[in-house]
């Protein structure tokens, strides 16, 4: 067994299964779809919306596709591409929205909007409110990634400054019906959660989002205080919605990799959601009892986990969670032999850096050390990239074309 290899193998093939397009024609063929505007967002924007132009072809009258830069694999008959910014909104996010928004404008009850929506949404979809300002709205979420807030907290914000958000966009384009392929990148499965539920009524309201910038001690000017006044929509009648893929999915393949490839596997939580460098001491901790005491399973083993961390930024390094939580991890299993921790993005990017995640063992630290670093002072500045590059322990994929959350390995033997 070669540990590496195998926890790359497991990747490669989860990421695969949980790619968007089978899992798309798949629904697209049960359902009886007519006079369909298709608006896909997200970073699996792009190969959702081939997918479902290969599969409804002509009945598919015009569209727009809206996902990361180099997310994009080239022209779709029929419909418009636009690459924006992520994880904060920029320019062409403000230009792509409204011209999805002109795409949809007057459509009757005969008409079926087809949302193809994946995580990476809330920043790719977005117009805001009102007197809201594209760079106040750029402020609040980098002060909100930087926070330690998690999805579900930096959304209600987000959905009470827009104008697509929180069901706004479904309301706009009443009476047409809409129709929700989602690849969930939420925990919980939120609908009202995953891209800041454009097309979902919101639980959330405008009091959540105030206690939320006042938790975090999120600073905002005056205006936008002002359009957080106004309720987002609470009911909605012209929706019908199917999550299609989800971290549960990807763990269960990761599982049954493993246990191909010879390892005994287990699934630990497919819901992990905490603080990235604390998950990543947990998990090197597990690591530890599992190379000395064979616990919770005899060696050969594979530990999966999934799930989203959070990053608390302090220091003015470079990362991202899934690096953070390697090099945490790394700290913890340092002298170690025969075994490997990885933690990895499925949609192939971690933070704002060309690295999926990272991949550690037992001398990731001593690698880093011998380059006359500290692993605990490079972690404490948040610059798990320079420290896990320096360590060759860089995981990088490209751009998947899916995002189901985060995939963390442990394996031993």
């Amino acid at each position: 067994m070669n540990l590496r290899l195998d926890a790359l193998t497991i990747v490669e093939e989860t990421i695969g299964f949980v790619l968007p397009d089978v899992a798309v024609r798949k629904k697209l063929e049960e359902l009886e779809l007519s006079n369909v505007v298709l608006v896909a967002i997200g970073k699996a924007a792009w190969r959702m919306a081939k997918a479902a132009k290969e599969t409804l072809k002509e009945n598919i009258k015009k569209g727009i596709v809206i996902t990361k830069y180099g997310h994009s694999e080239g022209e779709i008959e029929n419909l418009e591409i636009y690459e924006a910014g992520h994880p904060i909104p920029d320019e062409n996010t403000i230009k792509a929205t409204e011209r999805a928004l002109e795409i949809v404008e007057g459509l009757s009850e005969k008409d079926t909007v087809l949302f193809l929506v994946s995580g990476g949404g809330s920043a790719l979809f977005e117009k805001p409110k009102g007197t809201v300002t594209l760079q106040q709205l750029q402020n609040i979420t980098d002060q909100l990634l930087r926070s330690g807030a998690n999805i579900e907290e930096i959304n209600a914000v987000r959905k009470h400054l827009s104008e697509v958000k929180g069901g706004r966009f479904a309301q706009k384009v009443q009476p047409a019906r809409v129709v929700c392929l989602i690849l969930s990148d939420v925990l919980s499965n939120r609908l009202d959660v995953i891209a800041s539920g454009p097309a979902h009524p919101d639980a959330s309201s405008c009091e959540d989002a105030l206690r939320i910038l006042e938790r975090y001690n999120i600073k905002v000017d005056e205006n936008v205080l002002e359009e957080l006044k106004e309720e987002t929509p609470k009911q909605l009648s012209n929706v019908e919605s199917y999550i299609i893929a989800d971290v549960k999915l990807a763990c269960e393949k990761a599982v049954e990799v493993a246990r191909r490839l010879g390892y005994s596997a287990t699934i630990l939580t497919s819901s992990l959601d905490c603080e990235a460098r604390e998950a990543g001491f947990f998990i090197g901790a597990i690591a530890r009892e599992i190379v000395l005491h064979e616990r919770p399973l005899k060696k050969p083993c594979a530990i999966v986990l999934g799930g989203e961390t959070v990053v608390r930024v302090k220091g003015k390094g470079k990362g991202g969670r899934n690096q953070e939580l390697a090099l945490a991890a790394a700290i913890k299993i340092a002298g170690l032999e025969n075994v490997v921790v990885c933690s990895v993005g499925t949609d192939g990017t971690d933070g704002p850096t060309d690295a999926a995640g990272g991949i550690v063992d037992g001398r990731t630290v001593q690698r880093i050390k011998d380059a006359g670093f500290d692993p605990a002072e490079l972690l404490e500045d948040n610059n798990s990239y320079q420290a896990l590059k320096i360590a060759g322990d860089l995981l990088i994929t490209g751009p998947t074309g899916t995002n189901v959350n985060d995939l963390i390995l442990i394996l031993a033997r």
